[in-house]
């Protein structure tokens, strides 16, 4: 192989991209603004959501309100977002109006219980509501919380008038303390995300590239024409195979790029005060991390995609034909998602999860370097077998030439297991 070929060839494959719209999208513009609009849409829908939910009207019925207790009764009926309902006809009417979607909660006041009842003017309440239902589930929220201050009152005032101190009756009290810091918050929420969108975009910034170099060549009918340059067709390969992990690596490092540079732009005016909480920042140890972990997934998908795409004669098949490998990128979406998953020895064992799990961890300061290089060998290893698998197909002269009409599968079975003789290629050196 001569490398001075695969360079002025490897240039080539660049140029031609850029002038492929398909590719320019898939491989540049989508890495920069797709998930950054994603996740704009996403919490601004969520917020929508929220504001139509708040603007529920919720319908409360109050039954057996001890006359002593008013004061609960004036507070919800002066709420503009309730819709208070006194005395209905009976608890059991009342409970069938909750279920049937009439009424959106139910407050039913009870005598206390056993040592409760030494307290005058004591109470219980029962409140019943529609878990399956939002707006039900928001009138229970808003009648907790209006109980739960007014029953702070009134408890305060009931022990001041027995002589209880403010400080004895918080004898016991919770306090909640965040040790985490704001760069550590902001670790979190991005190692919950970057390495999703970093396998899922690495095998988006492949897919075209590896169809339009192989199925797309042949759909041209440029494919025999390359085939007969110079070069050898070693040199030819390398070059397109370089090419497809090289704008692979690019959509990734794009992709990433634009999330750290939008992501606090698109959390702030959702998140509000919260949003002083996240400093949204990488570890500089998890830069090299990433890269190297980038690196090895393009590699792996441009492989992959390319040995099943090199089987289609038109662009469509060759989409049908690797889009098993880009569900794989899938694959971390069921493991990063969860915030306690961590690389161990086992999870390092399996690929393209590994590298996601390894970037979470290093963006998390949480990296332990046997299990780096676990991650590492194991997906050399897998490029490797790539590798190994595309040179044994290149071998066979009537695939080189774009005669052979089958799929990977069928030629695997055919050619490679079964040992079915054929003319072999003569200049792969």
């Amino acid at each position: 192989m001569n490398w001075h070929q695969v360079r002025v060839l490897y240039g080539r494959e660049l140029r031609s991209a850029l002038r492929e719209r398909a590719i320019v999208v898939n491989s540049i513009l989508l890495p920069i603004f797709m998930y950054p609009l994603i996740l704009w849409l996403m919490f601004s829908a969520i917020v929508l959501v929220e504001g139509l939910s708040e603007g529920f009207v919720s319908r409360v019925a109050l039954i057996d309100l001890p006359p002593q207790h008013g004061e609960l009764r004036d507070t919800l009926a002066a709420m503009e977002s309730v819709e208070l309902q006194v005395e209905p006809a009976s608890p059991e009417a009342a409970r069938a109006q909750v279920r049937d979607g009439e009424l959106d909660a139910l407050v039913e006041f009870l005598p206390p219980e056993s040592g409760a009842a030494r307290l005058p003017d004591n109470f219980r309440i029962r409140l019943s509501y529609d878990r399956s239902e939002e707006r039900s589930r928001r009138a229970r929220g808003r009648v907790e919380t209006v109980v739960g201050r007014y029953r702070d009152r009134w408890l305060e005032r009931e022990a001041l008038s027995l002589n209880v101190s403010r400080e004895q009756l918080e004898q016991f009290r919770v306090e909640r303390r965040n040790v985490s810091s704001e760069t550590q918050m902001g670790a979190f929420l991005l190692s919950q995300m970057i390495p999703l969108f970093l396998v899922i975009m690495v095998a988006l910034g492949c897919f075209y590239p590896a169809i339009d170099s192989t199925a797309g060549e042949r759909e041209r009918s440029t494919w025999e024409t390359l085939m007969s340059v110079s070069a050898s067709r070693l040199s030819v390969v390398t070059a397109k195979y370089l090419y497809v992990a090289t704008l692979g690596l690019t959509a990734g490092i794009l992709n990433v790029i634009a999330v750290m540079v939008s992501i606090g732009a698109v959390l702030r005016p959702i998140l509000g005060r919260r949003s002083e909480a996240f400093q949204f920042s990488i570890p500089l140890s998890a830069v090299p991390v990433m890269i190297i972990g980038a690196v090895a997934l393009a590699l792996f998908f441009a492989a992959a995609m390319m040995i099943l795409a090199s089987f289609a004669r038109k662009f469509k098949e060759g989409q049908a034909m690797i889009t098993p490998v880009y569900w794989l990128a899938l694959i971390p979406m069921f493991l990063t998602g969860a915030p306690d998953m961590h690389l161990t020895p086992t999870l390092g064992l399996v690929p393209i999860a590994n590298v996601a799990l390894m970037i979470k961890d290093a963006i998390n300061e949480e990296l332990r370097w046997l299990l780096v290089g676990e991650t590492l060998l194991v997906e050399l290893l897998l490029v490797g077998l790539c590798l190994w698998i595309a040179r044994s197909v290149l071998q066979f002269e009537d695939f080189l030439l774009g005669s052979y009409d089958g799929s990977f599968w069928k030629f695997t079975r055919d050619r490679m297991f079964a040992g079915k003789a054929a003319p072999t290629a003569t200049t792969m050196e």
